[in-house]
């Protein structure tokens, strides 16, 4: 099973990335559960979202208390310390960030991969809508998600700027560094 948790900010995207995602793992015939936690319910706000998956049905109802991968759509949302507390030995990390990889060398200590997925998604004209570039660079980073099920997966879910969106996944697989 591998556990995924995603952190963002309203506006984000971070829910729908977490679907995204959950619906290309589907598509690889493997057992998604997905579900999220708001904070207070405005724009900019912290938002959570879980993304489970196994090769069975899971049965487990709860929270992930310790992660696999963590993906955070916002860097201001990461607490190095939570992060050592939480993700697992050989964990992932990847964060949205245009900063240098020094801002995040505490963490090096585990897989960390960078994208600057709001540049990206700027370029592309969609704004601060992140989810499907931060999407791109988790399938690079993880190694876990073909491309050509992302971008099915993008085509059928995404309602607008369909080939805006995929091409944000695209050049955020590119674009996307490996840190540690």
């Amino acid at each position: 099973m591998i556990e995924i948790k995603f952190y963002g900010r309203g506006g984000q995207g971070a829910v729908i990335a977490s679907q995204i995602l959950a619906k290309v793992f589907f598509l690889m015939g493997k057992y998604p559960q997905c579900f999220s936690v708001f904070g207070g319910e405005r724009r900019g706000a912290p938002v959570a979202s879980f993304l489970r998956v196994d090769d069975k049905k899971i049965l487990l109802k709860c929270e992930i208390r310790r992660p696999d991968e963590l993906v955070y759509m916002a860097p201001d949302l990461v607490d190095e310390k939570e992060v050592e507390a939480t993700l697992k030995p050989g964990g992932l990390i990847l964060i949205n960030n245009a900063l240098t990889d020094n801002e995040f060398s505490n963490l090096k200590k585990f897989r960390l991969a960078l994208v600057d997925a709001l540049s990206i998604s700027e370029s592309l004209g969609m704004g601060a809508m992140i989810n499907t570039a931060i999407l791109g660079a988790y399938a690079k980073a993880s190694g876990a998600v073909p491309m050509d099920y992302l971008e099915r997966a993008i085509r059928e879910t995404v309602p607008a700027k369909i080939e805006a969106n995929v091409a944000a996944a695209k050049k955020a697989y590119e674009l996307t560094r490996f840190v540690s």
